[in-house]
């Protein structure tokens, strides 16, 4: 139910950020007016904001195609609600600590989106399920242990490029944080990791 709370809220925003462009600035993530102004909200805010409709559609497909699954491991484990907001906005907010010490002094460079969100979301899917099939391209099927690996090694690849306008580095520290995340609610769990492969 939170998932879909979640892809609802976003929409919304995201549709009346398309209509309002005083609204998108205020709701992006602008590092440089977050440091000044002390505007500390954007670091929420920028996730229930997309460049255009593929955008959103892109994030909110993968986040409910792995969102709802992980609700469903939150509760069986006892995690709850509350965890699961945890993993969806802290991985937002670890996405873009790195922008944050890099970019605060450049006051043009703005990002957007959950794609640091839904990165944590679909990393701690693979946590709990590393051989679980993940569509490669949309395509083809491949483990998500084996997805994980090349997703962050492109990520870097691509941050280090820096000209698509895509946000490489949240994609990568979200992520990074999905898998860490499950840990922190219990050590233990990385013994269940681990047996997965055990062959």
């Amino acid at each position: 139910m939170i998932t879909y709370l979640l892809i609802a809220a976003t929409i919304l925003v995201s549709y009346l950020c398309f209509k309002d462009h005083s609204l998108f600035n205020k709701l992006s993530f602008i590092p440089y007016r977050v440091v000044k102004n002390n505007e500390w909200y954007r670091l929420i805010t920028h996730g229930f904001v997309h460049a255009d409709y593929t955008h959103l559609l892109v994030n909110m497909f993968t986040f409910w195609s792995f969102g709802t699954y992980m609700e469903q491991v939150f509760a069986v484990n006892g995690f709850g609600w509350i965890a699961y907001l945890a993993l969806y906005f802290g991985g937002m907010v670890i996405a873009s600590v790195y922008d944050i010490i890099k970019e605060k002094r450049n006051p043009n460079f703005i990002s957007i989106g959950a794609s640091g969100a839904v990165s944590a979301v679909l990393f701690t899917s693979i946590f709990f399920n590393p051989w679980g099939k993940i569509l490669f391209f949309a395509v083809l099927p491949i483990p998500g242990i084996i997805f994980g690996f090349i997703y962050l090694a492109y990520c870097q690849y691509m941050a280090k490029q820096a000209g698509d306008h895509i946000n490489h580095n949240a994609h990568f520290y979200g992520a990074v944080y999905g898998f860490v995340f499950p840990l922190l609610l219990n050590p233990g769990l990385i013994h269940s990791f681990l047996a997965h492969f055990s062959f």
